[in-house]
């Protein structure tokens, strides 16, 4: 018997979700209804979800964009949205760059054609996080990734077992890269996340591991520390590294950290809940630094 697949299906205001039908012979579908963005969020940060379904109206899709949460919604589960009219190519293609597996109109078939995109989506995403597995450095910034993470999360665990000791990860949420990109190019954003993941590099130990989660999301695991108040602090500090302004492109870029921190072993015992967690908490925290001072900041190399 195949293990059901757990689909979070989320309504946006003026939307209703089609009666997708649990026992699809694509399926069988283990459905979960959220009726608002912001619970959708709290549903991500703390539970494991194959597929996110999101209907909205075309003016709300594009608001996904920057929904705070989008990383979740695309880092572990597959993205599908449905839209309430034509969203257009660029919004389409947009979307899709930001992890959406597909955008699709809400009148789509939900006895076949919904849970056949569903169900393929699922696939894709899974093959997907399979051929990321091969490579365990994010190219654009020469971080580590999210697997290589977790399974260096995974390792410290089991020592954890026979040497009792805490540790966190720490996760921060970065705004205003989406707005960077569309004023500046793709090549001037990835030159900003490659100046990020240098201030971050620069604020940790050497035992201290950076790495990239996404596109706007970066992780740092702390593997030792004397007392649960200095995770606080290097968090704070961390943030604070990435408010004075960016040189790029010959102009100053400012972004906004937003942060999560979770324990060891109190928040889990598991590199994927810990991680789950912490983006949560980075996701519905609000994110400060954009309106900081404009002087460059001097812990930045290469003129950053």
């Amino acid at each position: 018997m195949n293990t059901a697949l757990r689909v979070l299906m989320v309504t946006c205001e003026g939307t209703t979700l089609p009666a997708l039908a649990p026992s699809s012979p694509f399926g069988p579908f283990d459905l979960h209804v959220s009726t608002h963005l912001d619970h959708a969020a709290e549903r991500l940060a703390t539970d494991h979800y194959d597929a996110v379904v999101i209907a909205a109206r075309t003016v709300d899709a594009r608001k996904l964009l920057v929904w705070p949460a989008l990383s979740q919604a695309v880092t572990e589960p597959a993205l599908l949205v449905l839209t309430t009219d034509a969203p257009g190519s660029e919004l389409a293609t947009l979307l899709v760059r930001k992890g959406a597996q597909d955008v699709l109109p809400l009148a789509t078939d939900a006895v076949d054609a919904l849970p056949r995109a569903l169900r393929l989506a699922i696939e894709r995403k899974a093959q997907d996080r399979l051929a990321r597995k091969a490579y365990a450095t994010d190219l654009m910034t020469g971080l580590p990734n999210q697997s290589q993470l977790v399974e260096h999360v995974n390792q410290l665990i089991a020592l954890r077992e026979r040497e009792p000791a805490p540790m966190a990860l720490v996760t921060l949420r970065i705004e205003g890269l989406a707005s960077a990109e569309a004023r500046l190019g793709s090549e001037s954003t990835n030159v900003l996340r490659r100046k990020i993941a240098v201030r971050l590099r620069v604020g940790v130990r050497a035992s201290d591991v950076v790495a990239s989660l996404s596109a706007d999301s970066f992780a740092v695991l702390l593997p030792k520390f004397q007392d649960p108040q200095d995770v606080e602090r290097v968090a704070a500090k961390l943030c604070a590294a990435l408010h004075p302004p960016f040189s790029i492109a010959g102009g100053d870029v400012s972004v906004a950290v937003a942060c999560g921190v979770a324990h060891y072993p109190q928040d889990g015992k598991d590199a994927t809940v810990l991680l789950r967690r912490a983006t949560g908490l980075a996701a519905s925290a609000q994110a400060q630094g954009r309106a900081g001072p404009t002087e460059a900041a001097a812990n930045d190399p290469s003129g950053a």
